[in-house]
């Protein structure tokens, strides 16, 4: 046992970069000697920037006992705001550091301030709050909220701006990813409100540097999480307005550069969003989290950005747009390598849009604790894939780790027909190869192994909830809308029809149907449409 947790902690480091691991331990040491944080008690004067929030953020305060809603979990503080609570899990805590609430529909300015200046009073109080990431979101909530609503307040700008130098000094390079780019955007949004050319220098490098290296040839961001993907196009989107509508700094070089990003992400978003609005659930998405993509198109429109469809490629998913259907497949490797948090063991999962209906579906995202559902919601047998002998393709554990991962081979993909392998399995019972043929009327998915064992292999496919099933037997399942599945494999097989947890958004699920296709070396199934 304690030989295999080694092996998976060093199948996990090895894939990290040298600067993740340097800065890791560099904050570890000076963060050790180096306890006291000196503030700045005086700033230097600058002039109001303007803003206008084109994406308000959903509704998570209200005011009425100080109740805040966040992941689907409500909690009433009545008098006395503990910023550091910690009941609901670590994201809970850090979205109560966000404070996208400033930016809500509807906001009372004057309560917004009031709580602006509770969480200052406790300031010497804060944990979560005073971790970069939170600081990032933070920083560009108050910037927003403050300069639309034209508050020019000291006591608060002291506060942000030494924030401001804690971000500064704490840049996220042990983690690098989305984390990293958030900073990024923070700084520019810092440098415009305090006309501070030491935050711009800086969040420029980092813009140029991350946006080159997380942004894919097709568009994609490169944790491969549809739901990040609009996140940051939404930040991406913000900078742009910002850029265009203050005159602190010329530097239309940078004005180009996040422009040419935005619309290869906007196409890259316009080409897998389903025609219902929705975006697949692949990695770790969620509902009710990131902004929706119509909102970014027309946000995109507002700032005249042109953007079209994207040839998908090194994102590694699919997209088959028939008549009656949408297949969306993913064919691509666990990335980035060495920031591999948000990914799950999915390996040539796929979902099915019928008809403008979803009918098979990712599992999708509803917790990040370390726990159970965590680990289940990541693993192999909760995607529309095979597993080997119970196992992941990939070893994920942990809230945010991946070992060793699945390597994809071989890819054949063109109107008719996708093909790939992985090795995931490569020591149970070979490369797993998986083929898809479609047309208009039928898809055809076949799964077949290098070697030829007794290994129990596993096919998995989750139904939406709203799918009912009509008729099941030995080798056909009939699904309503009328989709008919047919199995055929080389030895016997068995289907086994369970419920499962559908995720609705974080910490909200509902029951739907899956069906586990118990078989040995070849399995074959045709979904008729």
């Amino acid at each position: 046992m304690y030989l295999s947790k080694v092996k998976l902690f060093l199948n996990t480091i090895k894939y990290l970069k040298s600067i993740q691991i340097y800065y890791r331990i560099y904050y570890f040491l000076r963060n050790r000697i180096i306890c006291n944080r000196k503030y700045v008690r005086n700033i230097p004067s600058f002039e109001s920037i303007y803003w206008k929030n084109t994406l308000n953020t959903s509704n998570s305060y209200f005011q009425k006992n100080n109740e805040f809603n966040f992941l689907n979990i409500k909690h009433d503080f009545s008098n006395n705001i503990n910023w550091n609570l910690k009941s609901y899990g670590k994201l809970w805590t850090y979205n109560l550091n966000y404070f996208d609430f400033l930016n809500q529909n509807k906001m009372n300015v004057d309560n917004g301030i009031i709580l602006i200046l509770d969480y200052i009073k406790k300031d010497s109080l804060l944990i979560e709050g005073k971790e970069p990431y939170p600081i990032s979101l933070r920083g560009i909530n108050w910037i927003k909220f403050l300069s639309e609503n034209d508050i020019k307040n000291l006591e608060i700008n002291i506060i942000l701006y030494n924030h401001y130098k804690i971000l500064f000094k704490n840049l996220e390079f042990h983690l690098l990813g989305n984390h990293l780019l958030e900073n990024g955007f923070s700084l520019l949004f810092g440098a415009y409100y305090f006309q501070n050319n030491k935050f711009y220098k800086k969040s420029k490098k980092l813009l140029y540097s991350e946006l080159n290296e997380q942004i894919l040839s097709d568009g994609a961001h490169f944790e491969l999480s549809p739901m990040y993907h609009q996140t940051i196009l939404n930040r991406l989107l913000d900078c742009i307005f910002l850029i265009q509508n203050n005159s602190w700094i010329k530097d239309p070089n940078l004005l180009i550069f996040l422009k040419n990003k935005s619309e290869k992400m906007l196409s890259y978003l316009n080409t897998i969003t389903y025609c219902n609005g929705d975006i697949p659930m692949v990695n770790d998405s969620s509902f009710n989290i990131a902004p929706k993509s119509i909102d970014l198109f027309n946000y995109g429109k507002k700032l005249n950005l042109n953007y079209g469809l994207s040839n998908l490629s090194d994102s590694g998913y699919r997209k088959i747009i028939k008549k009656k259907y949408v297949l969306f497949i993913d064919i691509g490797n666990i990335g980035p390598k060495y920031q591999s948090g948000h990914s799950h063991a999915d390996t040539f999962n796929f979902e099915l849009v019928f008809n403008n209906k979803p009918i098979i579906v990712d599992r999708g995202t509803s917790t990040y604790e370390n726990n159970i559902t965590r680990n289940e919601e990541r693993g192999s047998k909760s995607h529309n894939t095979v597993t080997v002998e119970n196992k992941n393709q990939s070893d994920v554990w942990g809230a945010f780790r991946v070992g060793k991962r699945a390597k994809v081979t071989h890819i054949k993909f063109d109107e008719n027909i996708c093909i790939a392998k992985h090795d995931g399995y490569l020591k149970i019972k070979g490369d797993h190869k998986r083929e898809f043929n479609y047309n208009e009327n039928e898809i055809i998915v076949e799964d077949s192994f290098t070697k030829n064992n007794d290994c129990i292999c596993e096919a998995n496919f989750h139904f939406h909830n709203t799918v009912k099933i009509l008729e099941i037997n030995d080798h056909m399942i009939k699904i309503s809308g009328g989709l008919i599945l047919n199995f055929y494999s080389s030895n016997n097989l068995k289907i086994n029809v369970t419920n499962y947890e559908l995720a609705q958004g974080f910490n909200k699920t509902v029951k739907a149907k899956k069906i586990s296709i118990i078989f040995h070396q070849l399995l074959k199934t045709k979904i008729s449409l």
